[in-house]
């Protein structure tokens, strides 16, 4: 059961026309634009038809005008998903604004998840009668299971008449029926406009929200660049030259890729050298060499022969050392 799915998951690339009609034949219903549903209602409807009984659909208003009213739709939805354990965030403020993306892209979650109860099937759900129970609810129907026109219900045929019937033909009919030919194209034409707008205004809602997720990660990045600790560095300001050029030109990576390349080798010819001095290492072997006599003299001492020792000691009497006079 799918409760989080990820952008590029493929339920947010079902279409329009596909998620109506899945709305329309799961509910009875005779939605015609996606941002119909912006009340939450017909989410709220949606989850009680995978999961019977589970929603009070008393406490849901199908002739929800306000924000206020619609929020309360989507305090009973929420109530439903914290009942099921669903952790799908509901941007309800969006929601309510009526946008044809945002509106969409909860649909194609909602689809998604459906499908994923049960395999999708919904067996013996009466749509009609659980909605009859909610605020607006027989007015919702109504609109749903509106009556086309019948078929039998078209112009009376047209008497044949004879050719002096024709050729006296009266020409205020004729241009009515030109009149009445043009209004009934009128309306094939201006909802296939409606189409038209309604996929412009979705695609640049897509659009701007790409726009605002990069521009968002590219202010934290400068953010971070200006950051005391690492502002001074090179790979530090090699960025910032890519996020301020002016002009849309690959040459300014380049230049920067140089810039922190140049910085690399002024460092490499400028890191010293540790260099131990001449003194220091004369004093070092003096040293050692302190330590090491005392122990050299006394290990000869005492392997010295004592006619070795009788001579030594007949140097320092005869040298005058204070140390051998009694």
């Amino acid at each position: 059961m799918a409760t989080n799915i990820g952008m590029m998951d493929s339920a947010y690339f079902v279409g329009r026309s596909e998620i109506l009609a899945w709305i329309n034949s799961t509910l009875h219903l005779n939605l015609s634009k996606v941002e119909e549903a912006c009340s939450g209602a017909v989410q709220c409807q949606l989850m009680d038809a995978v999961h019977p009984g589970m929603v009070p659909m008393h406490k849901v208003n199908f002739d929800a005008k306000s924000e206020y009213e619609m929020i309360q739709n989507y305090k009973v939805l929420q109530d439903v998903f914290n009942k099921l354990k669903i952790t799908k965030h509901v941007e309800v403020n969006k929601l309510v604004k009526g946008r044809p993306l945002d509106n969409l892209e909860f649909m194609q979650w909602m689809k998604r998840y459906c499908d994923s109860v049960n395999g999708g099937a919904i067996h013996s759900y009466n749509a009609l009668e659980r909605r009859e129970a909610s605020k607006g609810g027989k007015e919702a129907t109504k609109k749903g299971t509106q009556s086309q026109p019948s078929k039998g219900s078209g112009p009376a045929p047209r008497v044949q008449s004879n050719n002096n019937a024709r050729r006296h033909v009266d020409p205020s009919a004729s241009l009515t029926n030109q009149s009445t030919k043009t209004s009934r194209a009128v309306p094939f034409a201006s909802s296939a406009y409606d189409e038209q707008i309604t996929e412009l205004k979705l695609s640049v809602d897509s659009l701007e929200k790409e726009r605002d997720f990069y521009f968002s990660k590219l202010r934290d990045i400068e953010i971070l660049c200006q950051s005391p600790e690492i502002q001074d560095l090179p790979i530090v300001g090699s960025i910032q030259k890519i996020l301020y050029a002016a002009d849309d030109d690959a040459s300014v990576v380049a230049e920067a890729q140089a810039m922190l390349s140049r910085h690399q080798k002024e460092a490499e010819l400028l890191s010293p050298i540790v260099e131990v001095p001449e003194e220091r290492t004369s004093l070092d072997s003096q040293k050692r060499k302190s330590i090491i006599n005392p122990e050299v003299d006394a290990a000869a001492s005492t392997l010295s022969s004592p006619r070795q020792r009788i001579l030594d000691a007949s140097d320092v009497r005869s040298s005058g050392s204070s140390l051998m006079t009694y």
